[in-house]
């Protein structure tokens, strides 16, 4: 029983390691790369099942060209689906975070507005934080994203939210008059932060994204045998072919990638907050 155990944490372990390592190159890589190797895997794919299909007209011993199975069908058709969910996911994905990054600049600008209501010296001091803050996360949405380089800002989130805190204490020991909506926008800021980071992080499923690369590969490879049991080549139908499901896949993985590829979320809102804070 205890081995059994063992064995099957090992292979758990294995499993989520590979899961792991799958998703950061869905991250790390670009998504036009990926696409270009599933576009050279998909024409590889479709000369050897063009060799195949025609290695089975040879051996046909009637001489007639042999029935097409319906695999190419069913292939084609689940292709077309998990192209429209991938899509459709990753689409829901990026208008979350582009919702986010409104949400981040109301809240970052209410807080601001509340600071700007203390006495000095709390007064300067909140409002310098909060601008390093805004310009910190403008700074972090721009940059190509990067597991270590995002850690580290996390951690200067954390050091400006205690400096938040510590500022917001001192104004309330002094008995500002607005203790309460400086604590509510201080809160709202507080969970703004926490949902656009889950946002950021929030992608499609590594394992999704590989099913819809397996079965790109598959349905080119069935596209070829097709051809060669009937004996023709239809170049151009392929090329295309192999074109439009590469551009859906490219276009899927950019937008499930915040911080890289041309699906970029626009950062107007915070930009143009920043503009109008003076530290």
């Amino acid at each position: 029983m205890g081995a059994e155990r063992r064995v099957g944490g090992s292979m758990g372990s294995y499993i989520l390691s590979a899961s792991s390592t799958v998703g950061r190159i869905f991250e790390d890589v670009d998504a036009w790369s990926i696409a270009a190797v599933v576009a050279l895997a998909m024409v590889a794919a479709w000369l050897l099942g063009r060799r195949i299909g025609a290695r089975r007209l040879r051996k046909d011993s009637q001489g007639e060209r042999p029935a097409v199975s319906k695999f190419l069908d069913a292939s084609l058709a689940l292709l077309g689906l998990l192209i429209a969910f991938t899509f459709a996911t990753s689409l829901t994905k990026y208008d979350s975070r582009r919702l986010m990054v409104v949400a981040d600049s109301n809240a970052v600008g209410d807080f601001y507005n509340c600071a700007s209501l203390l006495k000095e010296p709390v007064r300067t001091k909140l409002r310098k934080v909060i601008h390093d803050y805004a310009t910190l996360r403008l700074a972090l949405a721009k940059r190509a994203y990067n597991s270590a380089d995002f850690q580290r800002t996390l951690d200067q989130f954390e050091q400006m939210h205690s400096q938040m805190v510590d500022l917001v204490s001192e104004a309330l020991t002094d008995g500002t008059p607005i203790a309460v909506s400086l604590t509510n926008t201080l809160n709202a800021l507080t969970s703004r932060n926490a949902d656009r980071l889950f946002a950021v992080r929030d992608r499609i499923p590594p394992t999704i994204v590989v099913l819809l690369l397996t079965s790109a590969v598959v349905a080119a490879l069935l596209v070829g045998r097709e051809q060669g049991v009937l004996g023709e080549e239809d170049l151009a139908g392929t090329i295309s072919f192999i074109v439009l499901v590469s551009l859906a896949i490219f276009v899927t993985l950019d937008l499930n990638q915040p911080n890289r590829g041309f699906a970029r979320v626009d950062q107007e809102s915070m930009t143009r907050l920043i503009s109008t804070m003076s530290e």
